[in-house]
């Protein structure tokens, strides 16, 4: 992995003030962080650059829900991945760009977040938002 957690972590909440930014432009109330959400967002964004892949269901089948869930989060919502994005801006327009992923962000129903990212030396990085009720 490239990158201390500190680095690891200041990327993550960048992403987490660009998309309550966005909300805020939009009539909608911020995201809250959630813990368990970013580390089931953290263990994505690692599974996927371990495996290269980038989608949402796992090569063995594991699905958003499940992975929320294994982190202790009792109601998931929905997910936005990418991959190759260099940084948070960035990353935050390719999903405002993209009406599913844009859709996930402007959910009113939607209150809680959790951003993981994983950095490769010679791919990614992987980035995965995972959201709640």
């Amino acid at each position: 992995m490239v990158g201390s957690a500190a680095h690891q972590a200041r990327h993550e909440d960048a992403v987490t003030r660009l998309v309550n930014v966005f909300r805020k432009k939009s009539g909608l109330p911020p995201f809250e962080t959630d813990e368990r959400l970013r580390t089931a967002a953290r263990r994505h964004s690692k599974d996927m650059a371990r495996r290269n892949f980038c989608a949402h269901v796992a090569p063995d089948g594991g699905t958003p829900a499940e992975r929320m869930r294994a982190a202790g989060y009792p109601h998931p919502g929905g997910e936005n991945v990418a991959r190759g994005q260099v940084d948070p801006r960035t990353v935050v327009q390719a999903w405002l760009d993209s009406p599913g992923h844009r859709a996930n962000l402007a959910n009113p129903q939607f209150t809680t977040i959790g951003v993981g990212v994983y950095f490769l030396a010679d791919a990614g990085p992987y980035w995965t938002q995972n959201f709640g009720y």
